[in-house]
């Protein structure tokens, strides 16, 4: 006999509660373990693969190491550099890009440009801004995130946790399996199988498209001539998961550093925007319907608040579980509307009086 709706409900409150408890008391212990987790996730759908062409699951877990190992080096010492260099490059340049921008509008325009004007002293002050607290804000990341955790103690233990999971994944998934409550079994699955949907979706399909743009725009930028065109792609990449906005302001950012740098030659601006027009196109018909499809994805919306809620209460740590949390969350409210549509409290006494 299944135990009463409300004692499972408090079952699974009390289990929540020390979620969120250790979430918040252990955050920045448990952070090198929760990106190995979710390094072995996204990697298990390959390893799989790998196992059917005929490899064991070592052999295979092995290869995918060994090749994130080369990936890893070959950012660290030729791309990350790069994309510091140009956004300090960036930063410095913001007042002279404003400056050019208040000399271009003082010209053409110069009834709204006068001394006292508010645009004028908007421009201006928005260069200094950027100069002024962009390279403090930048450097204040990179010091607070290195006095939260130790730099070479992630560094190593994020690859052998992710190592570790990935090698005995199936066996963990079948053994938490074995622990499922025998008259919630079936329901558990599918919830389950639900909330793998959903991240399978976005975490291992949109984070890939992410990559995928982000490195077509920074190549392809940088190949076009744009100064700054590995950090604006980047940033391209980064936001693509909200539908429109990273072509929109990596577009923009781009077209507009361009008519600073290319003024004049219109055949390189139209370049860079073409450039945008192509990876839209790749996007929305090619790659976005090949590696995420038609799986229930995460609302923009609802991905956004929940990222910005885990991350003020619990850190970083608690941005890296806001998609799984939000995805499972998701999909519980699904299925209790779908309870509730299909409930008496929902359809009344009258379909029984129809019958």
């Amino acid at each position: 006999m299944a135990l009463p709706a409300r004692q499972q409900l408090k079952y699974w409150g009390v289990a929540a509660a020390i979620f969120f408890v250790v979430l918040w008391g252990l955050g920045n212990v448990i952070l090198p373990f929760v990106v190995g987790g979710a390094v072995a996730y996204f990697l298990d759908p390959i390893a799989d693969r790998l196992e059917r062409v005929g490899l064991s699951r070592t052999a295979a877990t092995s290869v995918i190491s060994i090749i994130a190992l080369l990936l890893f080096v070959l950012l660290a010492l030729l791309v990350v550099p790069m994309l510091v260099r140009q956004l300090v490059q960036l930063v410095n340049a913001a007042p002279t890009i404003f400056g050019e921008l208040q000399g271009f509008l003082t010209a053409k325009f110069p009834s709204i440009m006068d001394q006292e004007s508010v645009v004028r002293e908007t421009l201006s002050s928005i260069g200094r801004t950027i100069q002024s607290k962009g390279g403090q804000l930048a450097g204040g990341l990179l010091s607070s995130a290195l006095s939260v955790i130790s730099a070479i103690v992630f560094i190593v233990v994020v690859p052998v946790v992710a190592f570790y999971l990935l090698l005995d994944w199936d066996h963990m998934v079948a053994k938490i399996d074995g622990w499922l409550p025998r008259d919630h079994r079936d329901m558990i699955r599918g919830l389950a199988r639900d909330i793998d949907r959903v991240l399978a979706g976005f975490v291992r399909g949109q984070v890939s498209v992410c990559l995928i743009l982000g490195t077509f725009y920074s190549v392809a930028l940088m190949a076009a001539g744009l100064d700054f065109g590995l950090i604006v792609g980047a940033i391209a990449g980064l936001i693509t998961f909200i539908p429109y906005v990273g072509a929109l302001i990596g577009g923009a950012l781009a077209i507009g550093l361009a008519f600073f740098q290319f003024w004049g030659d219109w055949v390189s601006i139209g370049i860079i925007a073409g450039i945008f027009a192509v990876g839209q196109f790749l996007e929305g018909n090619i790659i976005t319907p090949k590696l995420v499809g038609s799986s229930v994805g995460l609302h923009p919306v609802w991905l956004l608040f929940a990222l910005s809620a885990f991350g003020t209460l619990f850190g970083f740590v608690g941005m890296l579980v806001a998609v799984p949390v939000a995805a499972a969350i998701g999909v519980f409210t699904r299925f209790g509307i779908s309870r509730y549509l299909d409930s008496r409290l929902y359809k009344g006494l009258s379909t029984e009086d129809d019958h």
